[in-house]
């Protein structure tokens, strides 16, 4: 993906450059988004704006752009098709390091592609279940924000990969939030069960089109708290995300989940998704 946009510009992306100064480089002072593209058309694009805006309003960065045609524009640029985007707004350059910002910084507006691949192309058999462990989640407590300080969530996926494992499950006061980037499901009983939305947790968009299609399709669901104990003995574990999309977890802390094979309800879930994303992709 060859063209990125910087600050009004559309440029061959070794060109761009953002200043030393630029306090989402210096604070990591800055929110972002990724927004998939399917036969060039915006997924969710009002979630996906609503979320932008919320994280804008909540760090109090005021910037006002025309963000459809914006990304519309870097896509037909890079080829349209299936991509997804990747938007950051950073606070902007002061021209010197300090905790102290001015209102009237110009935020500096960045955004790139990347192509998406046919998760579901393989089938349902030909996917991995993933291993997972539980840490602490010591991120800060707006988890809603969609800000770039990632760094909590880096070092722990870096802790689950040195214990052999591909996630971490975060959990705070004794409950479950989160992945490091996905979001959490279980089931129990045939019934589906994730965290209650809060500032604690990111409100991702998929996470959302799983609740939809569960709901179209006649899957009981619940948005509950979920504690270890209950995590433990579910008899099926899930995370989501734009990139992995639905993705069934095996094994917590060195335990099988239930018998430690993918779960029926994850297939079904499983084939439900891969329609739909077929549909965005092909337009059958």
């Amino acid at each position: 993906m060859n063209t990125v946009y910087l600050n009004g510009q559309f440029v061959a992306a070794q060109d761009a450059r953002v200043s030393v100064f630029d306090r989402g480089f210096l604070f990591g002072d800055s929110i972002y988004e990724v927004i998939p593209y399917y036969r060039g058309v915006g997924f969710r694009l009002e979630e996906h704006l609503q979320r932008l805006s919320h994280s804008l309003r909540a760090v109090r960065i005021d910037a006002e752009a025309d963000w459809i045609a914006i990304m519309d524009e870097l896509v037909l640029r890079n080829g349209g098709g299936n991509l997804s985007v990747y938007l950051q707004v950073s606070r902007g350059n002061a021209g010197k390091r300090s905790a102290v910002y001015s209102d009237d910084l110009e935020p500096t507006v960045f955004a790139c592609c990347n192509p998406i691949r046919d998760i579901y192309q393989d089938g349902a058999d030909q996917v991995q279940g993933i291993r997972a462990i539980v840490v602490a989640d010591q991120r800060w407590l707006r988890c809603d924000i969609k800000a770039t300080g990632l760094l909590p969530n880096i070092l722990v996926l870096q802790q689950a990969r040195d214990h052999g494992a591909d996630e971490a499950l975060l959990i705070r006061d004794q409950l479950l939030t989160e992945g490091t980037s996905s979001n959490l499901f279980i089931v129990k009983h045939g019934v589906l069960y994730t965290p209650k939305r809060s500032s604690e947790i990111l409100g991702g968009i998929t996470r959302e089109l799983v609740l939809d299609l569960a709901d179209e399709n006649g899957i009981q669901y619940q948005e509950i708290d979920i504690d270890y104990e209950t995590l433990i003995s579910a008899d099926e574990v899930w995370i989501s995300s734009s990139t992995r999309a639905v993705v069934p977890v095996i094994e917590v802390d060195n335990q099988p989940v239930a018998d430690g094979a993918k779960g029926p309800l994850w297939r079904q879930m499983f084939e439900l998704f891969a329609g739909y994303q077929r549909r965005l992709m092909t337009g059958e």
